[in-house]
């Protein structure tokens, strides 16, 4: 058991992103605090090889969520497809294209860091990744 705990901790500190290495702090934290897995399983997706990262197009969002949810993508969010509703979602990088059709359709961009504070019990959220 210490072997896979010190192992995982390697693999954090071998990011050179350190946003992304204080933000799955951040994760694993509120995790703790508030005992709610959600938070622990982005920080598990986020810590995986940069070769295992999640890209979602918009197409996959429209596809799985309904008006006014509130996405996760534990990585980066694509333009690909269109937004026919309005979403939050929350991921780690967005792409320039992707940015302008969630505004489009007057959806919110929001960081982990948000809605962690806004909604730290992690209730209604999808992940989608």
């Amino acid at each position: 058991r210490n072997c896979k705990v010190r192992i995982k901790k390697w693999i954090v500190m071998q990011k050179s992103n350190i946003i992304l290495t204080k933000t799955i702090a951040d994760l694993k934290k509120k995790s703790i605090e508030e005992e709610k897995g959600i938070w622990k399983a982005i920080a598990k997706y986020l810590e995986a090889p940069t070769r295992h990262a999640r890209v979602v197009n918009l197409t996959k969002i429209a596809r799985y969520s309904k008006d006014n949810d509130t996405i996760i993508v534990p990585g980066k969010v694509l333009g690909g497809g269109d937004l026919s509703h309005k979403v939050t979602i929350a991921a780690f990088r967005f792409s320039e294209q992707a940015r302008e059709k969630i505004e489009k359709q007057k959806g919110n961009i929001i960081s982990f860091e948000e809605l962690m504070q806004k909604n730290p019990k992690g209730t209604g959220i999808k992940i989608i990744g």
